[in-house]
């Protein structure tokens, strides 16, 4: 089956060059179906139309993989028990801790703990120095949904403006390739 890869960006989108516009240029330089969507109101998101637009995303393009950053996987947590939907992978990359206390995502706080996140094969990336979630944290949210984690050293929120524009690991783990280096810094080697 060919893989059809959803990349969910979170608040302020992920515009180049941050790792998910790079990683939807590279899944498409390969010739893989990629839906990298603009979530409507990004700079002030509603729970709700953001559900409501996931799903249609979800319902019209059926990945087969989704990759979600920062708000995006707490906007999965949100929806995912609602939907009759069996993922062959899931990638959530830098999720945000459960009682934060941005102004403008108020209302996607606090978040359930799905009990299925409704995939096969499911992957977190966290941060040692994250702003929105600590190790201790990541491991506690990582112990909930019982799926594995990569802790990178010294990446912040794993975004561009913390030094990541490309992110290898995410297209060597979609490709099946070669797995993230556990707690490696430098994911380029």
């Amino acid at each position: 089956m060919n893989k059809r890869v959803l990349i969910l960006h979170g608040l302020g989108g992920s515009d180049f060059p941050h790792w998910q516009a790079q990683l939807a240029r590279d899944l498409i330089k390969q010739n893989t179906t990629v839906s990298f969507p603009a979530l409507p109101s990004r700079e002030n998101p509603s729970l709700e139309e953001w559900k409501e637009f996931v799903k249609k995303e979800i319902e019209h393009f059926k990945p087969t993989v989704i990759v979600c950053h920062s708000l995006a996987n707490i906007l999965w947590f949100h929806i995912c028990e609602e939907l009759d939907i069996n993922l062959d992978k899931l990638m959530l990359v830098a999720p945000v801790r459960i009682n934060c206390d941005i102004e403008e995502i108020k209302e996607f706080f606090p978040y359930p703990i799905p009990s299925d996140l409704k995939s096969k094969e499911v992957i977190m990336a966290a941060s040692t120095n994250d702003p929105y979630m600590n190790v201790e944290e990541a491991i506690r949210l990582q112990s909930k949904l019982k799926v594995g984690m990569k802790l990178l050293e010294e990446a912040g929120h794993i975004n561009a403006d913390s030094g990541y524009g490309r992110l290898d690991c995410a297209l060597d783990w979609i490709n099946r390739e070669i797995e993230c280096r556990e707690n490696s810094g430098d994911l380029n080697k």
